[in-house]
């Protein structure tokens, strides 16, 4: 029993701080309608396009579908159900919907070309993980894994949108500026990565050239791109949200809507890092890329190096 419990104090905690964070937030009376449609929606995005297919085939990427358009939800909640002025329910709107649809839309790509017709390397990554844990039914796990993603989506990936989109001010603070520019500058350089990469597989295609390593542009300088942009996106909707805390609440839930806050950086960190992110893809990387192991060497995992 007590075996068993060690085992899953990991997922114990995180079902936890979800619901914390949940309960936290519904205190404050402008968020809770918020809330309570973002959970619906959520829910029956991940059930429809995550949990049953995967339910069926035992794969877990179709995740990559569900949660971006889970962010374009989370968009037009905003907009709708924000009790904030008109110009930053758009902005935050807009934001969240565009980020939303690039992914969604090059998930259903991959969809249409086949490519998630096999699980992706990633969450095959996800079966080694659980194994070393000690978790033995991968279908509970897949199935367990794909509500955290969508419970992700309902806590702390929606809150810069509940809390900008709440804000009644007529004039964009500082923090806002900042945190906006940050995320447009950010957003084109993911968008950046994404292009010089599959120009670079496109052009060792065409030259026959297999298992080769993309080493130019943005990738010169960190092994991943594209992840430690989406991660400054997720810092820039951070600082743009500082203006926009309940502080006229009680002391209790400004410090826990703060925290709460500060922590998507932690939780994007462990996510684009170890979870599904850099950690995985390097697994297998080096296993099928000769030239990685060289690679890894001289180039910085997540943080760009411009100085080497």
């Amino acid at each position: 029993m007590f075996k068993y419990l060690n085992k899953a104090k990991s997922r114990l905690f995180q079902i936890i701080l979800f619901v914390l964070v949940f309960y936290i937030f519904f205190q404050v009376e402008n968020f809770q309608n918020f809330l309570l449609v973002n959970l619906i929606s959520q829910i029956f995005i991940f059930l429809f396009i995550v949990c049953i297919p995967a339910y069926y085939s035992g794969r877990m990427s179709y995740v990559d579908i569900a949660w971006p358009f889970g962010l374009v939800a989370i968009g037009i909640i905003s907009f709708l159900y924000g009790d904030g002025s008109f110009l930053k329910k758009s902005m935050i709107s807009t934001l969240y919907i565009i980020a939303g649809l690039r992914m969604g839309i090059g998930a259903l790509i991959l969809l249409k070309k086949g490519y998630l017709n096999k699980e992706l390397p990633r969450y095959s990554y996800q079966r080694i993980r659980w194994k070393k844990k000690g978790f033995i039914s991968d279908k509970f796990s897949v199935q367990f894994e794909i509500l955290i993603q969508c419970f992700a989506n309902v806590t702390f990936l929606a809150i810069p949108a509940i809390l900008i989109s709440n804000n009644s001010s007529q004039f964009f603070s500082i923090f806002e500026i900042i945190g906006i520019l940050v995320w447009v500058i950010f957003f084109f350089l993911e968008h950046i990565s994404d292009l010089q990469k599959q120009k670079f597989l496109i052009s060792a295609k065409k030259n026959k050239l297999k298992n080769q390593v993309c080493n130019v542009g943005l990738w010169k300088y960190t092994r991943h791109p594209n992840y430690f942009s989406e991660w400054m996106i997720w810092n820039g909707l951070i600082i743009a949200s500082f203006s926009s805390l309940p502080v006229n609440n009680s002391m209790i839930i400004f410090l826990g809507t703060t925290i709460s806050l500060l922590y998507i950086t932690v939780l994007m960190y462990q996510t684009l890092v170890f979870l599904t992110g850099a950690i995985p893809s390097e697994y297998y990387s080096l296993i099928k890329r000769p030239g990685y192991k060289n690679y890894k060497q001289t180039t910085n995992m997540f943080f760009p190096n411009f100085f080497k």
